[in-house]
């Protein structure tokens, strides 16, 4: 059974730090490029990063980019996302999403459609 399991969630304070994983079962995640995406309440969906499977390219949304870091551990078989200088709209669900032909590349990242797998989520609330 393919599966993602996030973890790493938590409670911080404004400026503080969390590093979630995104852990796979029953595939292999260097073959998949692998995308983050959060989920504050009310809102929809949105994407946070992309990293792809064939060089480790990574992609971000504008918003993010300086503060958020996608990672590899191969031999984890684990992607991370280092995220830092929180702020409280950083606030939601996020969830990693895999899919086996994706390049993260344009807009094409971001989009929900084009995973084939996805975790349940982690909550993050960034509060003082």
């Amino acid at each position: 059974q393919l599966q993602l399991v996030e973890s790493g969630g938590g409670l911080v304070q404004p400026g503080g730090s969390l590093r979630l994983s995104c852990a796979a079962s029953g595939f292999t995640l260097d073959y998949y490029a692998i995308g983050w995406f959060r989920q504050a309440p009310g809102k929809e969906r949105e994407g946070v990063s992309c990293i792809s499977s064939s060089d480790d390219s990574t992609y971000y949304a504008d918003s993010l980019k300086g503060r958020f870091t996608a990672s590899r551990d191969s031999v984890k078989n684990t992607v991370h996302l280092q995220m830092n200088s929180l702020k409280p709209e950083d606030t939601a669900v996020y969830y990693c999403a895999a899919d086996s032909s994706l390049y993260c590349s344009g807009y094409v990242w971001a989009q929900i459609k084009e995973y084939e797998y996805w975790g349940q989520g982690t909550q993050v609330t960034v509060s003082s």
